[in-house]
């Protein structure tokens, strides 16, 4: 028996076929465009998706093990807004989550109570509910056509099923969710000029949605009737592959964006903070988190202007942390969510001098961003998250001098995964296998064995904490210049 965990990124998307036990079997990865025909918008046809599926399966139908699949799972880049007609056609590219043309939208819906109160989030930009109301304010004709509008992953699940369906974790980004009572909510979907019948039906991430249809099966070379998982968002999918289910497990992520996630037992949402309130993709559970927008997507900004790559950059450095410079970096250059929700705001280097090095501007981005990552956990802090038992994940954490000094400006001890493979990819299979099973999601979902923990140097933590102080002190200086 095998398993199927679909990763759909927002660069590309992953296969990972693992057996029961949750062992990988193999894995293909196909990259996919992302559109910007203005500044601030970013588009993905839709039908790229199933092309990349395709040609995943394509080359993963050489391992034996495939042609006895028993369930497959996706996980998702979260808040897309694919609209789809009364035939199921798509209505045009989907407007993706990193994409800021509703934030008029966004702060008139956010305006209203009822949402922040309802759905225990701020409307972000990004969320799905404000780029409907900019269809419907900019795009009219669209607008009227739709009959469905699914997230990423909920439109790989109608491909793979016929079914509209959505697992509550991706849901949770929508702003039409009630998060605290696991279902949608009719108000803030009239308070959006939307209505229930456009969205799909709603189950707990390990809960099964559908077969795989008979067509893909025998086109796919499968023996049996494989079953479909609800799935998850990427970041909860993240927290099942890292297995973060309960209060006091969590982990970092240095990936393009940057996240701080924490998992709750309870629903205690703190909107004013600027941190996510979700579904967990289990039942009965909830995760949080900060999120920033340019994590090492700010290394490889700089990387690109400097000719080198991350990598080299960053192994310039050594290991000794205590090289600070007087050089800092705010790490906005695609605006921020936690904990200003600032689509305006950009970046900037400050107190460069004649003596500036090209170390000293890389160990000031490393350091920007280690602060905005503070700056979610002490959000996340302040609604009673606990942030003792974190594991550290994404391409960032390769460097071993931003692991240190990540784990010195947060107060924690971070672990590395001994077995790399533990990412969004792996929690969906996982979720797959929890619903083909009925397995304890417990049992399935465990966390890996940690290869390291990094301790916080103690020795500087009082260096990094004034830092930290006069990092936040620059935003509005920034903010006000701009």
């Amino acid at each position: 028996m095998s398993y199927l965990g679909i990763d759909l990124g927002t660069s590309g998307l992953r296969a990972l076929l693992v057996d029961e036990s949750g062992k990988t079997l193999a894995s293909v990865t196909r990259p996919y465009a992302t559109s910007h025909p203005q500044s601030g918008w970013s588009e993905q046809d839709p039908n790229l998706w199933i092309e990349a599926l395709e040609n995943a399966v394509s080359e993963l139908k050489s391992e034996p093990a495939f042609a006895h699949l028993v369930g497959i799972g996706i996980a998702g880049h979260m808040h897309g807004a694919v609209t789809l007609d009364a035939s199921a056609s798509v209505i045009r590219p989907a407007i993706l989550w990193n994409d800021t043309r509703s934030h008029a939208e966004a702060a008139a819906l956010d305006a209203i109570d009822a949402f922040r109160d309802i759905s225990g989030n701020i409307v972000f930009p990004g969320f799905t509910a404000p780029k409907l109301e900019w269809m419907r304010r900019h795009e009219p004709d669209a607008y009227a056509q739709i009959a469905k509008v699914l997230l990423p992953t909920a439109f790989l699940n109608h491909y793979l099923t016929g079914e509209f369906a959505s697992d509550l974790s991706d849901a949770s980004g929508t702003s039409w969710l009630d998060v605290g009572e696991r279902g949608w909510s009719d108000e803030l979907l009239s308070l959006s000029n939307m209505n229930r019948t456009q969205m799909p039906t709603l189950s707990e991430g390990c809960g099964q949605i559908g077969a795989l249809r008979a067509t893909l099966a025998s086109k796919w070379g499968i023996v049996g009737n494989p079953i479909v998982a609800a799935g998850a968002g990427d970041n909860a999918a993240a927290a099942c592959g890292i297995g973060a289910l309960s209060h006091g497990q969590g982990f970092v992520s240095l990936g393009t964006s940057g996240v701080v996630l924490a998992a709750r037992d309870g629903f205690h949402p703190d909107p004013d903070t600027a941190v996510h309130t979700f579904c967990h993709a289990v039942p009965g559970r909830w995760y949080q988190m900060g999120v920033m927008l340019a994590a090492t997507d700010s290394l490889n900004w700089f990387s690109r202007i400097a000719g080198r790559t991350p990598a080299e950059l960053t192994g310039a450095l050594g290991d000794d942390i205590s090289q600070t410079t007087s050089v800092r970096f705010l790490p906005y250059i695609s605006g921020e969510r936690t904990p200003h929700n600032d689509a305006d705001i950009r970046g900037a280097f400050t107190g460069i001098g004649a003596q500036t090095t090209q170390a000293d501007m890389t160990r000031a981005v490393l350091e920007g961003v280690s602060f905005g990552l503070k700056d979610s956990a002490e959000a996340l802090k302040a609604t009673g998250a606990e942030l003792d038992n974190m594991f550290i994940v994404g391409g960032g954490a390769a460097s071993s001098y931003w692991v240190k000094l990540l784990a010195t400006v947060l107060g924690t001890p971070l672990a590395l995964p001994k077995d790399q493979e533990c990412g969004a990819a792996l929690g969906a299979a996982r979720l797959a296998i929890c619903a083909a099973t009925k397995g304890s999601v417990k049992d399935i979902m465990t966390p890996p064995e940690p290869a390291a923990i990094i301790e916080p140097l103690v020795a500087h933590k009082a260096q990094f904490d004034d830092l930290y102080e006069a990092f936040k002190a620059a935003y509005p200086l920034i903010k006000q210049a701009q």
